[in-house]
């Protein structure tokens, strides 16, 4: 990701929505401090997320003022639409928090009406604590949703980029099917998989390959493990592939033989709980409905304490630990779904006592009247032959 990724035109335009949106909620500043929101605006894909780093965005036109580590500088500089870039640390310590400090006083951070983002994985609790202490009454907000709500419906460009990260992905996916054998291990068959998305150009996902089989098949985010893959083995397989950090998911049920009865079942079952979901899917039905409809058919089949996750979720640029937007399906969602979004459909069941999981993972983008399945690769259960 990088500043040519988007026109001037549409970096324009979001940083326009961001001041209006702020005017809105009274603010005169609001400092950001997660990747995917400094992405957005900067289109920095600089890996400064790993300590503190925080961008300044006045709700008047103004300059845009990154805070980030010295080791940042030379890629915010080339590669990020900012106008003033500001330093810490470097050869030697410094903290990052004073220098915070410094800039915002010179900003006059403390004598306005500030708004400060608070992300999950992006800003230490130590960090956040100084920070509330120093601005005081300034700070009078904490609008962590407020750029991540903007960005949900997705500009044609951003849909250009989904769409070719979809097909790199159904790409790996076929090569995932047409490698499956006995005796691979887990890892190797996710090596089958990393290769094709890096020899296609995919960047490196925010959330690492899932993939389980046989008595870990119930491991609903297990990473792949040496174990060789078996006869009679039940499994799935999930991981994202990205276009200049524009990520698209796919989720698949295997079987090395031919499945049992029981799987199949489980299989049939998320099929079905994903179908009802899609089917409720368009523009400005509440995301709660979509969930609500795949819940009832795997409530109505006895699997209710197995859906151990929402049914889906909002689907952006990632950085990691996650691609995931604030949306989600789930019952007590507050968001409605609109045309030009992008949503994951994953409604699972994983049930340990029998060491059992199934779940499909499809994206979609809401329309007007419903929702295109972006995936182009077969949703069947993927079966290699008796060995």
């Amino acid at each position: 990701m990088s500043k040519h990724d988007f026109s001037m035109d549409e970096f324009e335009s979001r940083r326009s929505r961001v001041r209006d949106a702020m005017q809105a909620q009274g603010l005169d500043w609001l400092v950001l401090c997660h990747p995917v929101s400094i992405h957005w605006l900067t289109g920095s894909d600089a890996k400064s997320y790993q300590e503190f780093q925080c961008l300044f965005i006045s709700a008047e036109p103004a300059p845009l003022v990154i805070l980030t580590r010295e080791g940042e500088r030379n890629e915010f500089e080339q590669d990020a639409l900012v106008d003033q870039v500001h330093t810490f640390g470097g050869g030697e310590n410094e903290d990052p928090i004073g220098a915070f400090m410094a800039l915002g006083a010179a900003l006059g951070l403390q004598h306005a009406r500030v708004g400060l983002e608070v992300p999950a994985y992006y800003l230490h609790p130590h960090h956040y604590v100084r920070l509330q202490q120093w601005l005081g009454e300034a700070l009078v907000a904490e609008p962590s949703n407020l750029v991540h709500d903007l960005k949900l419906v997705k500009s044609q460009a951003e849909l250009a980029y989904i769409r070719q990260a979809s097909r790199t992905a159904d790409a790996a996916m076929a090569v995932f099917a047409a490698t499956l054998q006995v005796g691979r291990s887990e890892l190797a068959m996710a090596g089958q998989v990393m290769a094709s998305l890096l020899s296609a150009n995919s960047g490196l996902a925010a959330s690492p390959i899932n993939l389980v089989s046989g008595e870990r098949s119930s491991f609903s985010h297990g990473a792949p493990t040496e174990r060789v893959l078996r006869d009679g083995d039940f499994g799935s397989v999930e991981f994202g592939a990205t276009h200049r950090r524009y990520t698209a998911t796919i989720g698949r049920q295997f079987s090395i033989g031919q499945p049992t009865p029981r799987m199949q079942e489980l299989y049939a079952l998320v099929r079905s709980a994903s179908d009802a979901c899609i089917a409720k899917m368009r523009d400005g039905v509440p995301a709660a409905e979509p969930h609500a409809a795949a819940k009832a058919v795997i409530e109505q089949a006895g699997m209710g304490p197995y859906r151990v996750h929402t049914s889906g979720y909002g689907l952006g640029p990632g950085f990691p630990p996650s691609w995931a937007e604030p949306l989600h399906l789930i019952g007590d969602s507050t968001y409605t779904l609109r045309a030009g979004m992008v949503v994951t459909v994953e409604p699972p069941i994983f049930i340990g006592t029998e060491s059992l999981g199934a779940r499909l993972i499809d994206n979609v983008l809401i329309t007007k009247n419903g929702a295109q399945l972006l995936s182009r690769y077969s949703r069947d259960l993927i079966v290699v032959a008796d060995q």
